[in-house]
This record gives structure tokens, sequence and C-alpha cells, in this order.
């Protein structure tokens, strides 16, 4: 009995279709990829702007404000980000100099004082010799005095603005920040002061003098000429009254009679003169 061959399946419709689309498809393919092989790729200048053109850009968007309601509002994350193209598609333009100026004080503006100090920080590290670095320093100053607090709390936020007030001064004399750095200073050592005062005032109610005294006497020491030297002289004096240093005692309340002649402080000594042998 013989073996019956079987039938070969014709291709129907269906696969003869598969088949020329695939075909299509691969065409296409090698089409398209001969044609982006073929096509030159964009150049710089075509897709970004010249620095020039970015920081006018920038600017711009500093100065359109745009009304909300009531309020105006600046868009200053478009114009940072504007800021930083220049930046990093023309580091070694005088723009890019300019734009990180722009960057700090934009994020100083909108009170991102960590972001500014950032900036402020890295200008006066990698331009030495610019004209602004006064003014980058004078702003850093003020970042670290818009995070400062009172002075009956911590006070490290203070003695970094003050340290960086310091270097204006001593190095930049003749800025055009240094009058507003001077009144700072002066506000800010204030602080530190009456800071010193409180800690001395804790420790004296709490009868601990000889801590009392190393405070009011630092007060004496280095934040003369604040309108604190007359408060610290008293309470050192009381301090020494306490510890029975007679002696040190009445020779700081006859130099407060001799300095502060008609203040409750001289009134306060005077009662008290007589009880120092």
């Amino acid at each position: 009995m013989s073996q019956r061959t079987p039938k070969r399946r014709r291709s129907g419709p269906v696969r003869g279709a598969v088949r020329i689309g695939l075909a299509a498809a691969l065409l296409a393919g090698f089409a398209a990829s001969f044609g982006a092989c073929s096509k030159p790729p964009p150049t710089f200048l075509e897709d970004v702007p010249s620095a020039e053109e970015l920081y006018r850009e920038g600017l711009s968007i500093l100065e359109g404000r745009r009304r909300f309601l009531f309020f105006r509002t600046v868009d200053y994350q478009s114009a940072i980000d504007t800021f930083q193209q220049i930046v990093d598609n023309y580091p070694y333009s005088d723009y890019a100099v300019r734009a990180e100026l722009r960057i700090a004080d934009s994020y100083f503006d909108q009170g991102k004082y960590e972001e500014a100090l950032s900036y402020y920080r890295d200008f006066v590290d990698l331009h030495p010799q610019h004209e602004d670095v006064p003014y980058t320093m004078y702003r850093a100053a003020l970042c670290y005095y818009r995070q400062s607090r009172s002075a009956n709390r911590d006070q490290t936020a203070t003695r970094k603005s003050i340290e960086y007030l310091d270097q204006l001064i001593r190095r930049h004399p003749h800025a055009p920040q240094i009058r507003e750095a001077e009144v700072l200073w002066q506000e800010l050592r204030t602080r530190l002061g009456e800071h010193a005062m409180q800690i001395g005032d804790f420790y004296l109610e709490r009868e601990e003098f000889e801590s009392a005294a190393g405070r009011y006497q630092s007060v004496l020491d280095e934040f003369p000429g604040l309108g604190l030297d007359a408060q610290a002289l008293y309470k050192l004096g009381l301090c020494y009254n306490a510890m029975n240093r007679d002696d040190d005692a009445k020779r700081i309340f006859e130099v407060i009679l001799r300095n502060y002649q008609g203040t409750e402080v001289a009134e306060a000594a005077a009662d008290l003169v007589p009880a120092a042998k």
C-alpha cells in the first residue's frame, strides 16, 4: 500500500500580505537610516542662542513682571534657567560671570539664602580680582544675617555674617558697600555682646558668680563701645562683691561713678561703694 504524500499548504492571502508588509517595513527603515545618516547634524549655534541674547532674555524675565490678581510676580526659576545656560555653554565669557551673579541675586530675592550663598561664595573664590567681589561678600554677609536669630538664640549665623563683614572692611575699605557694612557689623557685634550678657545673667541668677564674671569680662574685652559697658561693669562688680573680692568691686564701682555720672547704673554703684572695703 503506497504512502500518501501530504499536500503542501498554499500561502493564503494573509501570509502573503504579511511578507509584503515586512519587506516594505525593511525598505522604509533602510531608507530612513540612509536619510538620517546623510542629513548633517544641527550645529551648536542653531541650538543655543548667543550668550548676549541669553543674558538679555534673563534680564527681561526678571524685569518683566506679571500681575496675578493684586500681586506682581517674577518667574525667577525661568530667569535662573536662562542664566544657567550661559554658564553651561559659554563658561569663559564675561556674560557667564555676570550670569553667576544674577543667579545668586535671584535666589537671594526669593529668600533662598543657602542657594544664594553657594553662588556668592563661589564667585569670590573663582574671581578674586573681580570688581564685584565686595558686592558678593556683602551679599553673603546679608544671607547669614537674614538667617541669624535674636540675642537669646544660637548665634552661629551672626558670627558667620560678621566674618564676611570683617573681610570686606579689611580688604576693600573703599568699596561702595562699606558704609552699610559697618552699620550692620555694629548691629551684629552688639547682638553677640547681648548674647554674652544674657549668659552672664543666667549664671548670676544661679549664684554661679565666677562663671557670670567671666561672661561680663568677655563683654568688656570683646565688645567694648557698643553701649553694654556700664551694665557689664556693674554686674561684674556685683560678682566680685559676692566672691569677697572687695577691692576689685570697689575699683569697678568707682570707674562707673567717674564715667557714667547721672545714669541709673551710677546711682546703683554709688550705693555699693561703701560696702566694698
